[in-house]
């Protein structure tokens, strides 16, 4: 979410990028692939030449989308009749009844070693059970892990668990590690966690924690603590170290809401996070190795004045949120990866090779603008929270606007033609605010749903579920989708500019 202001100036109106991407071609080949022979990797190939790269004299030219065998026919009838009904279809489809209801609370609570205890903490405002909201969600083996920012006073832990299998629906949050490692804001420890907005677990069974180290976003702002990274061993449940974001790397109002961890053919020490400024149009690039830190920016993270207008029920309000979902795609043959990432307040998907921004070395000078490039559009009331990519090479999203999760084929065209729908549900899936692909073997979609808006701008109806944390399996929700691997392409690409919609 935003900070309530007048929407920033924006450097460059991003909403005809699609122009110049007409054909909507995937950033990879269209060879199908795995983890460990992945050959589509490459730069985005641009139609205009006002988006080739600066830094090199060629570019790799990227290949066409797919052909089906037997060609047009078979991926039945016409590209306008494909256009047509498919751009209908993610626009109207409501997918299928795809995800379970695993946790939901009317009201959120929180176990404490006593009765005494949380009736002690309630009698001081320590906790003020209607101040929480849950926001950042991520499984690992029989945990998942949920975050509870300090938007307002009361809230007494900002990261918590709870066990899986479920055994209560609606069993209140049990801090974690435990109530020892949570400051009060009253008098703030900054080594231990202050306000924690998502969370990403690694490959290395490690939990990533990104604070941002503010409280009352929404009634007093305030930076008591510098935002740091966390991360514990999930084995042992131990801390393994914490690091500050250097000041000249933190802006006035910075708000670091979203990490990703970027690990290599399970090299646990070389690993990099991505720290998303969704407020000061940011990424931070973290070196484990190095343990340092520099920031990174371009003016495709900033917001898009068009996707900056939201209606969620019967409440309109402006957020100018910048650079905010993030996922990786497979490693290529050649040792690098994209990274794909998205401003809240944009309809697009973009992408940069992760190399461009772990080179530190770039961004002691102005960075490589044209490294950094657009993939395509998800069209009208398309903005989207958070993503992740499947070992599969799916990409699921959220829908904030539409209640809903959607889904891309990496080897297909990114295009409203080639985007399919899990499920749209205005209760069930209300307002999606995080998304995780987990690590398990058989992979899972975890999303919660805390209808945000209506928590921010008015008032939320305590006597019915207002938050709920949700699952789905990955091979199940496509089945049958135009983002199942197996599923051809669809063809159809529009010629006009996709995002001059108002």
């Amino acid at each position: 979410m935003s900070r309530r202001s007048n929407l920033l100036p924006v450097a460059t109106v991003i909403s005809c990028l699609l122009v110049t991407v007409t054909h909507g071609n995937s950033p990879f080949t269209s060879h199908r692939r795995t983890s460990s022979n992945f050959t589509g990797h490459g730069s985005f190939s641009p139609a205009s030449s006002s988006y080739s790269s600066a830094s090199s004299s060629s570019h790799t030219v990227l290949a066409n989308p797919y052909v089906a065998p037997g060609g047009l026919m078979a991926l039945g009838g016409s590209p306008g009749q494909q256009r047509a009904a498919a751009k209908e279809d993610f626009a109207t489809s409501l997918g299928k009844d795809a995800f379970d209801v695993i946790y939901q609370w009317k009201i959120i609570d929180f176990l404490y070693p006593s009765l005494q205890a949380r009736n002690n903490a309630i009698r001081t405002k320590a906790f003020i059970p209607e101040n929480n909201l849950p926001l950042g969600v991520d499984r690992f083996r029989n945990r998942i892990f949920i975050t509870t920012p300090r938007w307002n006073p009361g809230v007494p832990a900002t990261l918590s668990y709870l066990p899986l299998p479920v055994q209560d629906p609606s069993l209140p949050l049990i801090p974690y590690p435990d109530w020892s490692f949570h400051t009060t804001p009253q008098n703030p420890d900054c080594s231990k966690l202050v306000s924690v907005y998502r969370i990403f677990v690694d490959d290395c069974e490690r939990l990533w924690v990104v604070d941002a180290g503010v409280i009352d976003t929404l009634t007093n702002l305030q930076q008591i603590c510098p935002p740091k990274i966390v991360a514990f061993n999930l084995e042992t449940d131990e801390q393994l170290f914490s690091y500050e974001l250097p000041p000249e790397q933190v802006k006035q109002d910075s708000l670091h809401t979203n990490i990703v961890v970027d690990i290599r053919d399970g090299q646990c020490a070389d690993a990099f996070a991505y720290v998303a400024d969704v407020w000061r149009y940011g990424i931070t690039v973290f070196s484990l190795r190095e343990f340092k830190s520099w920031r990174t920016t371009n003016y495709l993270y900033n917001p898009n004045p068009l996707a900056s207008d939201y209606n969620y029920k019967e409440l309109n309000f402006q957020w100018s949120d910048g650079v905010f979902g993030m996922s990786l795609s497979p490693v290529h043959r050649n040792g690098d990866r994209m990274v794909f990432y998205h401003p809240m307040s944009s309809f697009m998907e973009f992408q940069v090779p992760a190399s461009v921004l772990q080179n530190e070395t770039i961004w002691q000078g102005f960075g490589l603008a044209k490294a950094f490039q657009p993939v395509g559009s998800r069209g009208k009331a398309g903005q989207s929270s958070t993503s992740g990519v499947a070992r599969n090479n799916v990409q699921f999203f959220t829908l904030v606007q539409q209640s809903g999760v959607g889904c891309w084929d990496l080897a297909k065209p990114y295009n409203r033609f080639n985007l399919g729908v899990l499920e749209k549900d205005q209760e069930k899936l209300t307002f999606p605010n995080d998304l995780k692909v987990d690590k398990e073997p058989k992979q899972s979609i975890w999303v919660i749903s805390n209808k945000l808006p209506v928590f921010l701008y008015s008032q939320l109806d305590y006597s019915e579920v207002n938050f709920r944390v949700l699952n789905t399996d990955v091979a199940a929700a496509i089945k049958n989708t135009v983002c199942e691997p197996r599923s051809p392409p669809n063809l159809a690409f529009n010629r006009d500019p996709e995002q001059c919609e108002p």
